[in-house]
């Protein structure tokens, strides 16, 4: 049988304008567009938007846009895939891919996080995933970087960002490891990104973090795909309820994004602002999740 799956590269080609559909469907959802108008707002024919939308995210624009009119942005979030898969029941396409229980952490020890990777052998480069080009750094013990790249966004832009550059986001890696000898690889790039989106087997992370951060990275992997939390209750699930301001700090910081899923972790207002990577791809993260999720 002749495998039709697209590639990471067509993923990647897709989420541009995948991501501009999801933000214009979520502004104008109210008004219930039709599939020509929204074709039109990304630049496509209804007949190829409909194709690539529901390939993309497994879920058709119109259940998207359903799922939109039962709730507020904010309600929706809250309630997370338990109203999505009433909603999506019968538009769901292709296995659950709960990536969080493929992962084996395998920390960088202090002395080498406080040397800035004195004597660490370091590979960075770029591969093309689901949501955009990613830029990733890998060390002999595992994956310790993982951030995305927007051409043209290389500045931030109060709490709504579009993201940065791919030149942005590299100096952003080598500057948390100053000391160490980087090499640049875009093949050992997409290999590890064909492994990270498309495998199974565990993907070993090379992370430091202080034992607060790390209870807060651990209770990120617990919130299911596709749900979110507020800071206050990832924090309260850490054991630390009075620390969600911390716990922000502590997601902020945490450098291998998607895996280690910051994008589930929301301010108090319950908005999707404030997304290191740009609220779009937060935006296409989310719905991939729920389009996706058991």
């Amino acid at each position: 049988m002749t495998n039709t799956a697209p590639s990471l590269s067509d993923r990647s080609v897709a989420y541009g304008r995948m991501a501009d559909a999801l933000s214009h469907l979520g502004d104008t959802w109210r008004d219930w567009p039709d599939l020509a108008e929204c074709a039109r707002a990304v630049g496509l024919s209804p007949h190829h938007f409909q194709r690539e939308f529901t390939r993309w995210a497994g879920i058709s624009p119109k259940q998207y846009q359903a799922a939109l009119a039962h709730a507020e942005a904010g309600d929706l979030l809250r309630q997370g895939a338990s109203l999505l898969d009433a909603s999506y029941e019968t538009g769901l396409s292709g296995p659950s891919r709960l990536h969080d229980l493929f992962i084996a952490h395998e920390g960088l020890t202090p002395g080498e996080a406080k040397t800035g990777g004195q004597g660490a052998d370091l590979v960075m480069g770029e591969a093309e995933t689901p949501f955009g080009t990613a830029i990733l750094v890998i060390s002999p013990r595992g994956l310790c970087g993982l951030g995305f790249a927007d051409d043209g966004a290389d500045a931030k832009s109060g709490f709504e960002h579009p993201g940065y550059g791919k030149q942005a986001v590299k100096e952003d890696f080598a500057s948390r490891y100053p000391n160490a000898s980087i090499k640049e690889d875009n093949n050992e790039a997409a290999r590890w990104a064909t492994r990270i989106f498309e495998g199974t087997e565990p993907v070993p992370v090379a992370l430091y973090g202080t034992p607060f951060r790390r209870q807060i990275w651990r209770a990120l992997l617990d919130i299911p795909p596709g749900e979110t939390r507020t800071y206050g209750e990832v924090a309260a699930a850490a054991g630390q309820p009075k620390a969600a301001r911390a716990a922000g700090t502590a997601i902020g910081a945490n450098t291998i994004s998607w895996l280690i899923p910051c994008h589930r972790a929301l301010a108090s207002d319950g908005r999707l602002h404030n997304y290191h990577w740009g609220v779009a791809r937060k935006r296409a993260m989310l719905t991939f999740e729920r389009a996706h999720a058991a």
